[in-house]
Parts: C-alpha cells; sequence; structure tokens
C-alpha cells in the first residue's frame, strides 16, 4: 500500500538549504520515492495552519518510506536540512478502497 511523508519546513538559512534541494532528489530513487508536492503554493480552506513549506513525497510504503528517511543516502542531505531549517515529518499509510 503507498505511503506518504508528508513535511512542514520553515528555512531559518537559505544558503544552506539548497544544498539540500540539490541533494535530496537522488536519493529517492533507490527506495521507489517521488516528489508530489515540492514547496508550491497553498491556500488555506480551513483552520489557522500557515505553514511556510510544505513537501509530500509517495513511496510504495510505509517501510520503503523508513528505508529512505534511515539509508545513507539521504544521511547527509538530511543533516543538511537539519541544519538549515525546522522540520515536522510524518509517515502515514495511503487509503487502499
Amino acid at each position: 500500500m503507498a505511503a506518504y511523508v508528508i513535511v512542514e519546513i520553515e528555512i531559518t538559512d537559505l544558503e544552506t538549504y539548497q544544498g539540500y534541494t540539490k541533494l535530496t532528489p537522488a536519493t529517492l530513487e533507490k527506495y521507489n520515492g517521488k516528489f508530489v508536492v515540492r514547496g508550491g503554493q497553498y491556500e488555506s480552506l480551513e483552520g489557522d495552519w500557515k505553514p511556510n513549506r510544505i513537501v509530500l513525497l509517495e513511496f510504495p510504503s510505509v517501510d520503503r518510506a523508513k528505508e529512505w528517511w534511515n539509508s545513507p543516502e539521504y544521511t547527509p542531505a538530511k543533516a543538511i536540512r537539519q541544519k538549515a531549517a525546522n522540520t515536522k515529518m510524518i509517515v502515514v499509510e495511503g487509503y487502499q478502497s
């Protein structure tokens, strides 16, 4: 079942964060992950949520998403992101009808 990594990011150091955006796409391939949303424009429809940046990643499963997050390929990019941004990140199972 598909899984989604939902990320809310507040960039605190844009110059450093650009290194993260360059490294991350290549780390997804091995784990069959892909960007669905990558910081596009948004409009709040309900509530008081005002995120700075939203990213949505899709993986074939929760296990595959967690393998990517813990992978040696993603570790250097993750360290850059953690230095250059405040992040909230969850993984959620997709809906199977």
